[in-house]
């Protein structure tokens, strides 16, 4: 029978202070959002917004050109979404591989995708433009779909090398003798088993599409398929001390992610915890 003492007492104290202590910064973001421009600058920056106003996303959200805050949402998510559904199979068909084949290949090409993780992708921004550029996928969220995918895949890959290699051979066996297709053993048995590899492979490799910057800027700078975080550039450098709308396309930039993690939260935590038990 569970007992309430004094240990547990401090322990949900020290919960309720970290908690309070993380969502600080949050509210601070929301409560100056819903500020006026007036009420910005006359009362104090913790104090909540006395009559909360909605301009400053209105402001932000009918922005045009450069600063088109609502195509720039549109471009990152069709290009987060695709990388991420690109990644999922092309890593997990690639780990799968490389952990049930008994050749001597496999071993050396999963130390490439290792040694692919290691190095910076900057290093190689150079020739990868020249790439994109004769080929003309500069300027394309297609073409930036393709190039996180190569970037990220060693990434998935490994995720996924190491969950199949907690995974035993006796469902796909199973499934042999039931005379399924080893594309049918993959698709409907295999891969359903993952779920938790695969939200953790959304999770982080869809954070670090959204949230690129670089790579975005330099690929689509300039075009009309420029990502969030660029026209949040574009936008932010146009204010001087607007801080209600900076907190505001703030806010527009991480409902969308905020989401994807509430909706693969438990997969995700599963693939930390340790695979497909429970």
């Amino acid at each position: 029978m569970f007992r309430y003492t004094k240990a547990t007492a401090l322990r949900e104290a020290l919960t309720w202070v970290a908690a309070f202590i993380f969502l600080l910064p949050f509210y601070f973001l929301v409560a100056t959002a819903l500020k006026s421009d007036q009420e910005v600058f006359a009362s104090d920056p913790i104090a909540p917004p006395t009559n909360p106003d909605l301009s400053s996303f209105v402001a932000v959200l009918g922005q045009q050109g450069q600063s088109n805050v609502l195509l720039g949402l549109l471009n990152s998510v069709i290009l987060t979404g695709g990388s991420i559904l690109c990644m999922v199979l092309l890593g997990s068909l690639t780990g799968y591989v490389i952990v049930r084949s008994t050749r001597r290949w496999s071993r050396g090409a999963y130390m490439l995708f290792l040694i692919a993780i290691v190095l910076p992708t900057q290093l190689g921004t150079v020739p990868l433009y020249i790439g994109a550029r004769t080929l003309g996928l500069t300027g394309s969220i297609w073409g930036m779909i393709i190039l996180y995918t190569g970037m990220l895949l060693p990434f998935a890959v490994f995720l996924y090398a190491g969950f199949f290699r907690g995974l035993g051979t006796e469902y796909e066996e199973a499934a042999t003798i039931d005379g399924a297709s080893r594309a049918q053993i993959f698709f409907r048995v295999v891969l359903p088993l993952m779920a938790p590899a695969t939200g953790t492979v959304a999770i982080l490799a869809g954070l670090i599409v959204w949230n690129d910057f670089f790579s975005a800027l330099i690929f689509l700078g300039g075009s009309e398929n420029q990502t969030l975080p660029v026209a949040m550039y574009y936008y932010v450098g146009s204010l001087v001390s607007q801080w209600n709308q900076i907190f505001a396309i703030v806010i527009v930039s991480m409902i969308p992610i905020l989401l994807l993690y509430l909706v693969a939260q438990k997969r995700f935590i599963q693939g930390f915890a340790g695979g497909i038990k429970g």
